[in-house]
């Protein structure tokens, strides 16, 4: 895909999340992993958000939930407020369905097992 990735990166998609999301290389980071997932959204790849997500947490989250939500999103920009290693407070900005503007801001932590970087949990922020 010859667009900029939604993430922020301004790298082309396909060589910044796309490879991740595809299966063709794995996230080097959990802020990687975060904006992945967030890219993940935009294009509704809900199976990579499914797969992305810490096996233990997975029986919490629902495929037509995530994709309802996706669809119908208009996903507007990413925008990292920190980072450490294990954690990402992130805010997402998107229009619902009725052209609200939103702004999803919430503190994800991440945890790495067998060297593969899941989301593990997050909480909103109001």
């Amino acid at each position: 895909m010859n667009v900029i990735c939604p993430c922020g990166s301004n790298e082309l998609y396909a060589v910044c999340c796309q490879p991740i999301i595809k299966g063709e290389r794995k996230a080097l980071s959990a802020l990687e992993l975060m904006k992945s997932r967030y890219s993940a959204y935009v294009y509704c790849e809900v199976d990579y958000i499914i797969q992305s997500t810490a096996k233990s947490q997975r029986k919490f989250y629902s495929k037509k939930e995530i994709l309802n939500w996706a669809q119908e999103s208009t996903w507007q920009k990413l925008e990292i407020v920190h980072f450490s290693k294990d954690t990402v407070e992130f805010k997402a900005h998107y229009q619902d369905q009725h052209k609200n503007l939103i702004i999803h801001h919430e503190f994800s932590s991440f945890i790495l097992e067998n060297e593969v970087w899941y989301f593990l949990e997050g909480e909103s922020i109001d």
